[in-house]
């Protein structure tokens, strides 16, 4: 009896493919929507295709908008973050956060939680939000919340200013540095002591 039941549950398995999640490598992997650099961050979304390879999205309506324009024949499972621990959640399976406040890489304002009473936890601190599940995502309008994208922009343009600011006063000063201790700024300076 132990022998059929073990045979019927090896058989019930056979033929069901098993995806699991794919680590982020912040190094390569990027968005096939934007283009952009996959943070290992909350806001990280997988697609698992069928044929076992990793769509990997910097943001929750990357990953729908890939799927408007794909269709859903070729995936194996979908994946997305606890907005709290980082943790790998079947899409399905994930409870979803909307507001247009909430910010997110490519302003879709979408988040995940593995479980309901922490969106509802997120929810109650922030003031904000609509709860969804996964099926109610299906019917959401991914927009993207364009002020903020805009604002994300003039940060990230702001903070590559500074970058490159500090930069170049740290290439004049290596410059200076260079010329006091060249041979011929030595020199400069032993005549200037005399």
């Amino acid at each position: 009896m132990l022998a059929v039941v073990i045979g019927l549950t090896l058989l019930s398995g056979c033929g069901k493919s098993t995806y699991e999640p794919v680590a982020i490598d912040e190094t390569v992997d990027k968005c096939p929507i934007c283009n952009m650099a996959v943070a290992d961050d909350q806001f990280a979304t997988e697609i698992i295709l069928k044929n076992k390879k990793a769509l990997k999205f910097d943001d929750l309506g990357d990953l729908h908008v890939w799927k408007d324009q794909n269709g859903t024949d070729e995936i194996g499972e979908q994946f997305v973050r606890d907005y709290n621990t980082k943790e790998w959640v079947k899409l399905s399976d994930a409870t979803y956060v909307y507001d247009k406040s909430i910010r997110t890489p490519m302003a879709f304002n979408v988040i995940s939680f593995k479980e309901k009473k922490d969106a509802e936890t997120f929810v109650a601190q922030e003031g904000v939000g609509q709860i969804l599940t996964a099926k109610e995502l299906e019917n959401h309008a991914w927009e993207m919340n364009e002020d903020m994208m805009k604002s994300m922009m003039s940060e990230h343009a702001g903070e590559m200013m500074d970058m490159e600011n500090s930069h170049d006063d740290a290439e004049g000063r290596d410059a200076e540095n260079s010329a006091e201790h060249s041979p011929e700024g030595m020199m400069d300076m032993n005549s200037e002591s005399k």
